[in-house]
C-alpha cells in the first residue's frame, strides 16, 4: 500500500522528465482512413497533383535526396576572384566568368545588393568593384565610374566590414592597423575561461580559426597594378582607427574595452615569446585539420573552405598536398550549374558559387510536404529518401560537446557531410519527416534507433531559458558581439523562437504535451519572445511570417490552448498583413527595419504557405485562408512549380541572405495539403 502511495505521489514528477509511453509508435504514420474527395474543389486537387509530380521529378534518382543549389549575393564570386589571385591563378578563365556574373547583378545606381531586390550595400559593392579590376576592367568604364559614385554615397571604402578589410590587407590595399586583430592565441584560452572559441557560434569558429592563422603570417601578396584601389581612398591614408570604424560607443562600454585590447594586441604583435605563437598556430592548425574529417570543408560553408585554403598556403602546404587539393575540390563543387539545361558551369559565360549545400534540409521538408499532401506513405520515392536520411545520421561528438558534456551523439547536419556540426533545426525536421513514411524492417528499426538518439540529443541541447539554438547550448554571451571582428552580426548562437517552435512540433507529434518539463519551459520561452504586435522573429528564414508560423505550429502540436489571448494576437497579426491578392510576403529588409514586417515586397508562394500553415495550426479556416489558397492555385505554373521574386532564406541577419530554390515548391504544397486534409475531415463528418 505504501508503495502505491509513493508511486502515485511521484508519478507526475516522473512523467515530466521521461519520454511519452508511445513515443516510438508515434514515429510511425497513423493508419490511413478512407479518403473522400467530396468537398475538395477540383482546382485544389489538380494544383496539389501537379506540385507533387513536379517535386518528385526534382528528386535525385541515384541517392534519393532532394537538393538545389543555394543562391547568395556576389560577395562569393568576388571572394573567389580574390582567392584565385592569392593562389597565383589570376589569369584563370574562371576570373572572366566570375566577373561576368558580378556585372550581371549590378544595380542601376552602380552598387551591388546583398539580397534580391535589395539596395546597394557597401562591402558587396567594394568587393565587386575590386573583383572587376582584378578581371581587367578599366576604372574608366561607365559601370566602374557608377560603382565608385555609389561607394562614396554609401560612406566610402572605410565603411566595409572586417573580412573585406582583411582580404584587401593581404594585397596591400588596406593597412593592417585598420583591420581587427584575429590572433591565433585565441586557441590558448581554456574551455572554462569566460572567453574561448566555443563561446563563439559554430560558423564563426569555422571562419575565424583559419583566419587567425592568416593573420599571424600577414602575407604580402603582390597586387596586380591594374587591381589597386587608390581611387577609392579619399586621401593618402590606407586605414582609419577601429574606434572610428565601429561607430558610436560610450567610453565605458564593452566596445571600448575590446578596442583597447585590440590596440594592445597590435602593439605586442611580434614581440612576445616566439614559442607562444608557434604553440597557438599548432593548436589552430590541428583544430582545423581535425574538423575537416568527415566534412565537405571546414563547417561545410564557403568562407570556411576559402579561409582554410589560405591558411594552408600560409602554413607552407604545397599545391600537391592532398589536404589542400581536397579543399580546392570542395570549392569547385560549390560552383552553381548554369541554368541552361545540361550545361556545365564552366561551359557557361558566367560562373556563380553557392555558400553551402542543403540536401538534408531540402529532403526532409520535401518528404513532409509530399506526405502531408496525400502521397502514399509507402511511395518508393519517399521510402528511398527516408533510407538516405537515416544513413546521414551523425554518430560522433561534435563541437556541441564542449557546452553540453552530458549529451550523447545523434542528430543530423544541414549538408551532405559536416560531422562536427549537427544542428537542432535539421535534426528536428528529419525526425518529423521520418515519421511520415511507412518503412518495412529492418529500416523501421533503424529509424527508431536513429530517432531515439536524435531525440535524446535534441532534448539535451535545450537551453536554460527553455529555447533551442542551432548548433550550441548556452552560446549567449552578448558582450562578445562587441569584439571588433564580430561585425558579421552572428558572433553567438542564442535560442530563437523559430527553432524552438519546430522542436515543439516534433515533441508534440510523438506524444509530449504541457505535462513535460521540456515542453513547459519551451512554451514559457516562446511567450516571452513574442513581439508586441503578436508576431515572432524568424532567425533562419525571412522573417516574422516564418517565425510566427513555426511557433504556432509548435504550440498546436503540444496541445496549447489555441484560443489563448497571445495566440489570437498572433493570428490577428498574420491576418493584418495579408495582401490584397491573397498572398503574404516580406523582404530581408525587415531585419534592419522591423516596422516593415509583413508589409514590404511582393507576396511569395513560400511565405504564403507559411502564413496559411500558421493560421490553420491556430484553428483558422476562414476567408483569409481561402484567399491564400486561391492565391497559390492562381499563381502556380502549368508545370506545377511556382515563381518567386524575393529571397526568403537567412544566413546572417542584416549581412548575408540566401535563396532556397525549393522553398517555393514544397512549402506551398505542404500548406495546400493541410488545407485539403481539413476539407476531407469536414466531408467525413
Amino acid at each position: 500500500m505504501i508503495k502505491d502511495i509513493v508511486s502515485a505521489l511521484l508519478s507526475p514528477s516522473l512523467r515530466r522528465n521521461r519520454k511519452p509511453k508511445d513515443w516510438a509508435q508515434n514515429l510511425k504514420p497513423g493508419l490511413d482512413q478512407p479518403i473522400s474527395d467530396r468537398g475538395v474543389p477540383s482546382d485544389l486537387r489538380e494544383t496539389i497533383s501537379k506540385a507533387q509530380n513536379a517535386l518528385l521529378k526534382m528528386q535525385d534518382p541515384e541517392s534519393g535526396c532532394w537538393y538545389s543549389a543555394l543562391r547568395a549575393d556576389t560577395t562569393l564570386e568576388s571572394d573567389t576572384v580574390m582567392l584565385l589571385n592569392f593562389l597565383g591563378r589570376g589569369n584563370s578563365i574562371k576570373v572572366r566568368k566570375l566577373a561576368n556574373r558580378i556585372i550581371s547583378q549590378q544595380l542601376p545606381d552602380g552598387g551591388w545588393p546583398i539580397f534580391k531586390n535589395g539596395p546597394a550595400e557597401i562591402s558587396a559593392t567594394v568587393k565587386a568593384y575590386w573583383a572587376l579590376k582584378f578581371a581587367g576592367h578599366s576604372p574608366n568604364e561607365p559601370r566602374m565610374a557608377s560603382a565608385r559614385k555609389k561607394i562614396k554615397e554609401l560612406g566610402g571604402i572605410h565603411r566595409v566590414n572586417t573580412y573585406t578589410k582583411f582580404y584587401m590587407a593581404l594585397f596591400g590595399q588596406y593597412d593592417w592597423r585598420g583591420v581587427p586583430t584575429i590572433p591565433p592565441e585565441l586557441m590558448l584560452f581554456p574551455n572554462w575561461f569566460y572567453f574561448n572559441i566555443y563561446e563563439m557560434s559554430a560558423w564563426t569558429r569555422s571562419i575565424v580559426v583559419p583566419l587567425s592563422i592568416v593573420w599571424s603570417y600577414q602575407p604580402a601578396i603582390p597586387c596586380p597594378p591594374h587591381a589597386v584601389l587608390d581611387e577609392l581612398f579619399p586621401n593618402s591614408s590606407r586605414w582609419i582607427p577601429l574606434k572610428e570604424a565601429v561607430g558610436a560607443h560610450g567610453f565605458f562600454s564593452w566596445t571600448t574595452f575590446f578596442l583597447m585590447w585590440d590596440e594592445g594586441l597590435k602593439a605586442i604583435e611580434g614581440k612576445g615569446g616566439h614559442w607562444i605563437r608557434v604553440w597557438a598556430l599548432r593548436l589552430a592548425e590541428d583544430w582545423m585539420l581535425e574538423r575537416l574529417q568527415g566534412s565537405d570543408g571546414l563547417g561545410a560553408i564557403y568562407p570556411g573552405v576559402v579561409n582554410t585554403i589560405m591558411a594552408m598556403k600560409c602554413l607552407g602546404y604545397p599545391d600537391t598536398d592532398p589536404r589542400l587539393v581536397e579543399q580546392l575540390q570542395f570549392l569547385d563543387k560549390m560552383e552553381v550549374p548554369s541554368p541552361l539545361a545540361g550545361q556545365d558551369a564552366l561551359e557557361s559565360d558566367e560562373l556563380e558559387y553557392q555558400p553551402s549545400w542543403a540536401p538534408v534540409w531540402d529532403t526532409a521538408i520535401a518528404v513532409i510536404s509530399l506526405a502531408e499532401a496525400g502521397l502514399d506513405r509507402s511511395h518508393p520515392a519517399i521510402v528511398k529518401a527516408a533510407d538516405w536520411l537515416i544513413k546521414q545520421e551523425i554518430a560522433i561528438e561534435g563541437d556541441w560537446k564542449f557546452t553540453n558534456p552530458k549529451g550523447q551523439p545523434g542528430g543530423w547536419c544541414f549538408q551532405f557531410a559536416n560531422s562536427y556540426y549537427a544542428d537542432v533545426d535539421d535534426s528536428a525536421m528529419v525526425m518529423l519527416a521520418l515519421r511520415n513514411v511507412y518503412l518495412d524492417e529492418p529500416l523501421a528499426s533503424a529509424r527508431e534507433k536513429a530517432c531515439l538518439r536524435g531525440l535524446n540529443w535534441v532534448l539535451s541541447m535545450q537551453s536554460s531559458s527553455g529555447g533551442w539554438a542551432a548548433f550550441d547550448k548556452e552560446n549567449t554571451k552578448a558582450i562578445l558581439t562587441k569584439i571588433p571582428f564580430a561585425d558579421h552580426n552572428a558572433m553567438i548562437d542564442p535560442p530563437y523562437a523559430d527553432i524552438t517552435g519546430r522542436v515543439l512540433e516534433l515533441l508534440g507529434k510523438i506524444g509530449y504535451d504541457r505535462g513535460f518539463t521540456s515542453v513547459d519551459k519551451a512554451v514559457r520561452f516562446l511567450s516571452r519572445e513574442q513581439e508586441d504586435d503578436g508576431s515572432w522573429y524568424g532567425r533562419w528564414s525571412v522573417n516574422y511570417i516564418y517565425g510566427t508560423w513555426q511557433v504556432l505550429k509548435g504550440l498546436a502540436a503540444v496541445d496549447e490552448d489555441m484560443t489563448s489571448p497571445y495566440i489570437r494576437k498572433a493570428v490577428a497579426w498574420l491576418k493584418s498583413v495579408q495582401r490584397e491578392d491573397g498572398g503574404w510576403g516580406e523582404t530581408c529588409a525587415t531585419y534592419a527595419d522591423p516596422s516593415l514586417k509583413g508589409r514590404c515586397g511582393a507576396a511569395t508562394p513560400t511565405q504564403t504557405g507559411w502564413a496559411l500553415m500558421g493560421l490553420m495550426a491556430a484553428g483558422v479556416f476562414d476567408d483569409s485562408v481561402r484567399r491564400g489558397v486561391d492565391y497559390l492555385i492562381r499563381t502556380q505554373r502549368q508545370d506545377g512549380c511556382w515563381d518567386e521574386t524575393e529571397w526568403t532564406g537567412t544566413g546572417f541577419p542584416k549581412v548575408f541572405y540566401l535563396e532556397y530554390p525549393l522553398y517555393r515548391q514544397y512549402f506551398p504544397l505542404q500548406a495546400l495539403g493541410l488545407y485539403q486534409r481539413r476539407l476531407r475531415e469536414l466531408t467525413g463528418r
